[in-house]
Protein backbone atom coordinates (compact mmCIF):
# COMPACT_ATOMS: atom_id res chain seq x y z
CA UNK A 1 0.00 0.00 0.00
CA UNK A 2 1.68 2.99 -1.19
CA UNK A 3 0.31 5.60 1.43
CA UNK A 4 0.83 7.84 4.42
CA UNK A 5 -1.08 8.15 6.85
CA UNK A 6 -1.70 12.10 7.02
CA UNK A 7 -1.63 12.61 10.94
CA UNK A 8 -2.93 9.44 11.17
CA UNK A 9 -5.63 8.20 9.93
CA UNK A 10 -7.48 11.39 9.99
CA UNK A 11 -10.88 11.13 8.44
CA UNK A 12 -11.46 8.23 10.68
CA UNK A 13 -10.23 9.75 14.40
CA UNK A 14 -8.89 13.09 15.40
CA UNK A 15 -5.94 14.27 13.76
CA UNK A 16 -2.12 13.49 15.32
CA UNK A 17 -3.90 11.66 18.07
CA UNK A 18 -2.93 8.11 19.55
CA UNK A 19 -6.70 6.72 18.16
CA UNK A 20 -5.60 8.38 14.59
CA UNK A 21 -2.32 6.84 14.99
CA UNK A 22 -3.74 3.24 16.55
CA UNK A 23 -6.28 3.30 13.48
CA UNK A 24 -3.62 3.68 10.71
CA UNK A 25 -1.22 0.80 12.16
CA UNK A 26 -4.90 -1.44 12.16
CA UNK A 27 -5.41 -0.45 8.91
CA UNK A 28 -1.83 -1.88 7.50
CA UNK A 29 -0.68 1.71 6.92
CA UNK A 30 3.45 1.18 7.22
CA UNK A 31 3.97 5.14 7.43
CA UNK A 32 2.23 7.81 9.65
CA UNK A 33 2.69 11.55 9.47
CA UNK A 34 3.03 13.92 12.38
CA UNK A 35 3.85 16.95 13.10
CA UNK A 36 5.85 18.44 16.03
CA UNK A 37 6.41 21.29 17.97
CA UNK A 38 7.62 22.21 21.32
CA UNK A 39 5.58 23.14 24.92
CA UNK A 40 6.78 25.18 26.92
CA UNK A 41 8.82 23.02 29.32
CA UNK A 42 9.96 22.11 25.32
CA UNK A 43 8.96 18.49 25.51
CA UNK A 44 7.70 17.37 22.37
CA UNK A 45 4.26 17.56 21.48
CA UNK A 46 2.22 15.74 18.36
CA UNK A 47 -0.70 19.28 17.11
CA UNK A 48 -0.20 20.87 13.85
CA UNK A 49 -1.50 24.48 14.49
CA UNK A 50 0.31 26.96 16.60
CA UNK A 51 -2.93 27.52 18.31
CA UNK A 52 -5.17 25.30 20.00
CA UNK A 53 -8.49 26.14 19.05
CA UNK A 54 -9.36 24.63 15.82
CA UNK A 55 -8.24 20.59 17.31
CA UNK A 56 -8.55 20.83 21.12
CA UNK A 57 -10.46 22.13 23.51
CA UNK A 58 -7.52 24.58 24.41
CA UNK A 59 -7.41 27.70 23.97
CA UNK A 60 -3.66 29.93 22.85
CA UNK A 61 -0.68 28.97 21.99
CA UNK A 62 0.67 25.87 21.90
CA UNK A 63 4.07 26.85 23.00
CA UNK A 64 2.50 28.81 26.17
CA UNK A 65 1.38 25.58 27.53
CA UNK A 66 3.31 22.95 29.45
CA UNK A 67 2.95 19.40 28.87
CA UNK A 68 0.89 18.93 31.83
CA UNK A 69 -1.71 21.61 31.14
CA UNK A 70 -1.79 20.41 27.41
CA UNK A 71 -2.92 17.08 28.50
CA UNK A 72 -6.00 18.95 30.41
CA UNK A 73 -7.67 19.44 26.87
CA UNK A 74 -9.32 17.03 24.44
CA UNK A 75 -7.75 16.84 21.37
CA UNK A 76 -11.34 15.26 20.32
CA UNK A 77 -12.59 18.61 19.68
CA UNK A 78 -15.52 18.86 17.32
CA UNK A 79 -14.75 15.26 15.75
CA UNK A 80 -17.19 13.22 18.12
CA UNK A 81 -18.04 12.06 21.76
CA UNK A 82 -16.14 8.74 21.00
CA UNK A 83 -12.71 11.06 21.08
CA UNK A 84 -13.61 13.16 23.69
CA UNK A 85 -10.64 11.54 26.04
CA UNK A 86 -8.24 11.59 23.54
CA UNK A 87 -5.32 14.36 24.46
CA UNK A 88 -2.47 15.67 22.90
CA UNK A 89 -0.26 13.28 22.45
CA UNK A 90 3.82 13.53 23.10
CA UNK A 91 6.09 12.19 20.93
CA UNK A 92 7.41 10.08 23.19
CA UNK A 93 4.30 8.73 22.89
CA UNK A 94 3.81 8.01 19.56
CA UNK A 95 7.29 6.64 18.81
CA UNK A 96 6.78 4.02 21.28
CA UNK A 97 3.74 2.78 19.93
CA UNK A 98 5.55 3.32 16.34
CA UNK A 99 8.30 0.90 17.70
CA UNK A 100 5.81 -1.67 19.09
CA UNK A 101 4.44 -2.08 15.83
CA UNK A 102 7.48 -1.35 13.18
CA UNK A 103 5.60 1.83 11.84
CA UNK A 104 7.93 4.32 10.26
CA UNK A 105 7.24 7.78 11.06
CA UNK A 106 7.32 10.76 8.79
CA UNK A 107 8.06 13.19 11.61
CA UNK A 108 7.30 17.06 10.31
CA UNK A 109 9.50 19.40 12.40
CA UNK A 110 6.70 22.45 13.23
CA UNK A 111 8.87 25.54 14.13
CA UNK A 112 6.53 28.83 13.93
CA UNK A 113 8.19 31.78 13.72
CA UNK A 114 10.17 32.95 16.76
CA UNK A 115 10.56 29.35 17.91
CA UNK A 116 14.14 28.17 18.77
CA UNK A 117 14.74 25.51 15.58
CA UNK A 118 17.56 24.17 17.28
CA UNK A 119 15.91 23.43 20.29
CA UNK A 120 13.11 21.84 18.76
CA UNK A 121 15.85 19.41 16.77
CA UNK A 122 17.65 18.79 20.24
CA UNK A 123 14.39 17.58 21.87
CA UNK A 124 13.52 15.60 19.34
CA UNK A 125 16.50 14.04 18.84
CA UNK A 126 16.47 13.54 23.09
CA UNK A 127 13.73 11.54 22.66
CA UNK A 128 14.51 9.35 19.72
CA UNK A 129 18.03 8.25 21.35
CA UNK A 130 16.07 7.67 24.86
CA UNK A 131 13.25 5.25 22.93
CA UNK A 132 15.74 3.39 20.87
CA UNK A 133 13.66 3.47 17.30
CA UNK A 134 15.72 2.19 14.49
CA UNK A 135 16.66 5.30 12.48
CA UNK A 136 15.37 3.70 9.21
CA UNK A 137 11.41 3.74 10.96
CA UNK A 138 12.14 7.28 10.84
CA UNK A 139 11.99 10.63 8.28
CA UNK A 140 12.12 13.93 8.89
CA UNK A 141 10.60 16.23 6.95
CA UNK A 142 9.93 20.00 7.12
CA UNK A 143 9.43 23.16 5.05
CA UNK A 144 11.85 25.32 7.68
CA UNK A 145 15.12 24.52 5.94
CA UNK A 146 17.25 25.47 9.22
CA UNK A 147 15.25 22.72 11.14
CA UNK A 148 16.62 20.46 8.71
CA UNK A 149 20.19 21.58 8.92
CA UNK A 150 20.34 21.33 12.48
CA UNK A 151 18.61 17.78 12.23
CA UNK A 152 20.91 16.62 9.78
CA UNK A 153 23.57 17.89 12.45
CA UNK A 154 22.08 16.12 15.21
CA UNK A 155 21.14 13.20 13.50
CA UNK A 156 23.07 12.41 10.69
CA UNK A 157 21.66 9.14 10.09
CA UNK A 158 18.14 9.82 10.37
CA UNK A 159 16.91 10.66 6.73
CA UNK A 160 15.43 14.24 5.37
CA UNK A 161 12.91 15.47 2.89
CA UNK A 162 12.24 19.26 2.45
CA UNK A 163 8.55 20.31 2.23
CA UNK A 164 6.62 22.63 -0.96
CA UNK A 165 3.57 23.82 -1.60
CA UNK A 166 5.18 24.56 -5.19
CA UNK A 167 8.60 23.63 -5.95
CA UNK A 168 11.02 26.24 -6.44
CA UNK A 169 13.45 26.53 -9.14
CA UNK A 170 16.43 26.15 -7.19
CA UNK A 171 14.77 22.89 -5.67
CA UNK A 172 17.54 20.68 -6.35
CA UNK A 173 20.42 22.81 -5.07
CA UNK A 174 18.61 22.67 -1.78
CA UNK A 175 17.64 19.08 -1.45
CA UNK A 176 21.53 18.51 -2.29
CA UNK A 177 22.82 20.72 0.48
CA UNK A 178 20.37 19.28 2.62
CA UNK A 179 21.86 15.25 1.04
CA UNK A 180 17.91 15.29 1.07
CA UNK A 181 16.23 11.65 0.54
CA UNK A 182 12.74 13.15 -0.27
CA UNK A 183 10.93 15.96 -2.42
CA UNK A 184 7.33 16.17 -0.48
CA UNK A 185 5.18 18.63 -2.33
CA UNK A 186 1.07 19.84 -2.86
CA UNK A 187 -0.26 17.52 -5.22
CA UNK A 188 -2.39 20.12 -7.17
CA UNK A 189 0.98 22.20 -8.25
CA UNK A 190 3.21 19.19 -9.41
CA UNK A 191 3.96 18.87 -12.80
CA UNK A 192 4.55 15.46 -15.22
CA UNK A 193 7.89 17.31 -15.83
CA UNK A 194 9.28 17.80 -12.16
CA UNK A 195 8.27 14.48 -11.07
CA UNK A 196 10.07 13.09 -13.65
CA UNK A 197 13.00 15.11 -12.98
CA UNK A 198 12.64 14.54 -9.41
CA UNK A 199 12.89 10.93 -9.89
CA UNK A 200 15.53 10.97 -12.13
CA UNK A 201 17.85 12.75 -10.11
CA UNK A 202 17.48 9.98 -7.19
CA UNK A 203 14.54 11.13 -4.66
CA UNK A 204 11.76 9.73 -3.33
CA UNK A 205 8.36 11.95 -4.25
CA UNK A 206 5.68 11.90 -1.94
CA UNK A 207 2.46 13.81 -2.54
CA UNK A 208 0.38 15.61 0.32
CA UNK A 209 -2.89 15.66 0.47
CA UNK A 210 -4.65 13.78 -2.20
CA UNK A 211 -8.09 12.11 -0.42
CA UNK A 212 -9.97 11.13 -4.03
CA UNK A 213 -7.02 8.42 -5.78
CA UNK A 214 -9.46 9.65 -8.98
CA UNK A 215 -7.29 13.20 -8.99
CA UNK A 216 -3.79 11.10 -8.75
CA UNK A 217 -4.25 8.08 -10.84
CA UNK A 218 -1.22 9.33 -13.17
CA UNK A 219 0.72 10.44 -10.63
CA UNK A 220 2.26 6.96 -10.37
CA UNK A 221 3.11 6.81 -13.90
CA UNK A 222 4.99 9.98 -13.57
CA UNK A 223 6.88 8.26 -10.74
CA UNK A 224 5.71 9.73 -7.41
CA UNK A 225 6.02 6.64 -4.54
CA UNK A 226 3.57 7.97 -2.21
CA UNK A 227 0.48 9.56 -1.61
CA UNK A 228 0.24 11.44 1.94
CA UNK A 229 -3.68 11.13 2.36
CA UNK A 230 -6.35 11.30 5.16
CA UNK A 231 -8.09 8.45 3.55
CA UNK A 232 -5.71 5.69 3.43
CA UNK A 233 -9.29 3.42 3.06
CA UNK A 234 -9.66 4.84 -0.57
CA UNK A 235 -6.94 3.20 -1.86
CA UNK A 236 -6.94 -0.44 -0.58
CA UNK A 237 -7.27 -2.37 -3.10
Amino acid sequence: MRVMAHRGFSSQAPENTLAAFKKAIDFGCQWIELDVQLSADNVPVVIHDQELSRCTSGQGKVSDHTLKQLRQFSAGNGFSDEFSNETIPSLQDVLLIAKSSNTSLNIELKPYPFDDEQLLCQQIARVIRAVKIPPEQILFSSFNIKALQHIKTILPEIRRGLLWQEIPGDAFTLLKKLDAYSVHCDYRYLTEHQAREIKRKGYQLYCYTPNNPMDVQNYWLWGVDMMITDTPDRYAH
